[in-house]
């Protein structure tokens, strides 16, 4: 594996952006470490920028917290899964080396996270114009409708990071069947390690009934969907 060192350009993230499949397939057959150090700058931006406004209704301190933790998680999640996904693509048909495995998933989370970053004022905007967290005028289901339009944003964010380098999969492994396989594979990793690595690293939007915390002292217990479902429930019973 050669280690190119040409300088990315910025017009790079717009291609990245747009699913430009031939440059695309190109970068995952040439290893760059600039172009590596870029995708993790974005990353760490764009999610850092999204995760300050997921703390920011709780207090100053806790969105400096989720700054933080947020590009941890998507940085864990790209670590995990680029080990189990670098396995699971030959048995799924896609015959590609490991850090080609690699080189798409950083691109797909580089497109999360630009997403996200792109999201974060209009969250910001939203949070703003909420009541603020522990007033008289806050009710619980404002809690759980900020919430879920995290949770909404985020999803939106992850599954279009995946699907837009569908056409990538396609391109490596020459069959539509074999890409998808491997897209639902990628999918659901995301979802089950992302999920589980949320729950840990709690709390992000936080409670004006608990301090301001980097971790919860019961980090782990209970599950990320026994949430969801209860603010569901929240919402739908008001």
């Amino acid at each position: 594996m050669a280690t190119r060192l040409d300088i990315p350009r910025p017009s790079e993230i717009s291609q990245l952006l747009r699913g430009e499949t031939e440059v695309i397939s190109n970068w995952s057959q040439h290893w760059s470490v600039d172009r590596f150090v870029l995708h993790l700058g974005i990353i760490v931006v764009g999610s850092g920028l999204y995760g300050a406004t997921m703390g920011g209704w709780r207090a100053p301190e806790q969105a400096f917290f989720v700054a933080i933790k947020f590009p941890l998680i998507i940085l864990l999640v790209t670590a995990g899964n680029a080990l189990i996904n670098g396995l699971l693509a030959p048995l799924l048909g896609l015959s590609i080396r490991f850090y080609q495995s690699f080189s798409a998933i950083v691109m797909s989370l580089t497109v999360t996270s630009a997403i996200l970053g792109a999201f974060s004022p209009v969250m910001a905007f939203l949070i703003w114009n909420a009541p603020s967290m522990g007033s008289k005028a806050s009710t619980q289901s404002s809690y759980c409708l900020i919430l879920l339009a995290h949770v909404a944003v985020i999803a939106l964010a992850g599954t279009t990071g995946n699907v837009r380098l569908l056409q990538l999969l396609v391109r490596l492994s020459s069959n539509r069947a074999i890409a998808l396989r491997v897209l639902g594979a990628w999918l659901t990793g995301n979802l089950f390690l992302g999920t589980q690595l949320t729950w840990i690293l709690r709390p992000f939007i936080g409670s004006p009934t608990l301090p301001v915390e980097f971790l919860r002292a019961n980090a782990f217990h209970g599950n990320f969907y026994e949430t969801i479902f209860h603010s569901f429930q929240e919402i739908l019973t008001h």
